[in-house]
């Protein structure tokens, strides 16, 4: 795994959650995938689940801006800003902690979500 590889994957994802084209998860994800919405949700796993999840958001105007944290072997780190809605009503800094197959394509996701007011802990 290279981070241009890590990156058109990114932009990818951005396309079909844009497009709102289920049938295209299978793409991006394997059909394994473990998609866990934040670090202590339990996942939900396989592209059906997968698929349901997304169909929540889906029609959704926003707008991201994403880089590439780290790449190590099989795993990435991808750091976003996302904003839902035109104006901005929601939204949130984000990591992503990818885990990509032989065949690059994403059998773990984590998603760490912050959002202003969020309240830290320490």
């Amino acid at each position: 795994m290279d981070h241009d590889h890590v990156l058109g994957w990114v932009q990818n994802y951005e396309a079909v959650w844009r497009s709102g084209d289920l049938d295209a998860l299978g793409t991006l994800f394997a059909a394994g995938i473990r998609y866990s919405r934040s670090p202590y949700s339990e996942p939900s796993v396989g592209l059906d689940a997968l698929e349901e999840f997304w169909l929540e958001d889906e029609g959704e105007t926003f707008t991201v801006d994403a880089s590439i944290v780290a790449v190590d072997g099989a795993r990435a780190v991808v750091r976003l800003h996302v904003r839902y809605g035109d104006p901005a009503r929601q939204e949130f800094r984000d990591l992503w902690v990818l885990h990509f197959d032989d065949d690059g394509r994403v059998d773990e996701y984590e998603e760490w979500p912050f959002a202003p007011g969020d309240r830290v802990q320490g």
